[in-house]
């Protein structure tokens, strides 16, 4: 599709970034060079409030935001009808033989189809978001023989350096550790970003701060959250930040982090995130 005609269809920004005209190298360092200092001033600001509204802010139009949420709320009945931790390494094709199978769920329409291959598809560099796309297929799938499930977590880790980091992690922690989020496939990326953008108005901006678009998270290629138990949803907060749980991992020199504090990859500081 045309790049030009596909912004105009696909949101209304508010307001061009300056930092939105940066290519997406990967590196940090070639982007400092790229930023003159107030862009950078802006840009901290921004992250420094990563979960507010700003004014240069990528929005979804109103068209778009309706579909949004018609195909958000299917993904949420595919999730339902699979089970919460099968959905996390559910591909695109099995979500939309899934979802075709299950009258409770319904036929994907061609609109949401379109809608997920362009969201997939689409620059993030356009909602501020600067890092890598590890997955460059929408229908990339992980092979089940490639996967184990940690009990009692729901949560599924890609064998080999993933899952005898996270066994190390455990032996050296003892068991006030635990995951809290393992590998997730396209689908489950999806069901993430869009749930944040849907929650404020079709921003997807401010959803991109704290959760990778689809195709952009190392979840899907390794990497993995570990909590504290007993912190419930603060675990992905920086209150995680200063729990025994954080210091041992750091001492231990496993928080080699992806994302660290200002960080100019435009995503929010991620302490729980273990870069495998």
């Amino acid at each position: 599709m045309n790049r030009r005609l596909f912004l105009k269809n696909f949101c209304s920004t508010v307001a061009a970034a300056a930092l939105c005209a940066i290519p997406a190298t990967g590196f940090a360092e070639e982007r400092v060079r790229s930023v003159n200092e107030k862009d950078l001033k802006d840009y901290l600001h921004i992250m420094a409030n990563f979960d507010r509204p700003q004014p240069s802010d990528t929005i979804l139009a109103p068209d778009r935001l309706i579909l949004l949420n018609s195909t958000l709320k299917r993904l949420r009945r595919v999730q339902r009808t699979v089970g919460f931790g099968n959905f996390c390494v559910l591909s695109f094709d099995e979500a939309i033989r899934v979802a075709a199978s299950y009258p409770s769920v319904g036929q994907f329409t061609e609109q949401e189809k379109d809608f997920l291959d362009e969201t997939f598809n689409f620059d993030a560099t356009v909602y501020g978001f600067y890092g890598e796309k590890p997955v460059t297929s929408l229908t990339s799938a992980a092979s089940a023989k490639d996967l184990i499930k940690i009990p009692r977590t729901g949560n599924f880790l890609f064998r080999g350096d993933p899952h005898k980091k996270y066994l190390q992690i455990e032996k050296e922690l003892g068991s006030s550790v635990y995951l809290t989020s393992g590998v997730r496939g396209i689908m489950k990326q999806f069901i993430l970003f869009l749930s944040k953008a849907a929650a404020n108005q079709g921003n997807l901006s401010l959803a991109s701060r704290s959760l990778a678009p689809p195709g952009y998270s190392y979840h899907a290629v390794g990497d993995f959250d570990v909590g504290e138990k007993g912190l419930g949803a603060a675990n992905f907060s920086s209150s995680f930040a200063e729990t025994n749980t954080c210091t041992r991992l750091r001492e231990l020199g496993y928080l080699k982090l992806r994302y660290p504090e200002d960080n100019l990859f435009g995503v929010r500081f991620e302490p729980w995130h273990i870069k495998v």
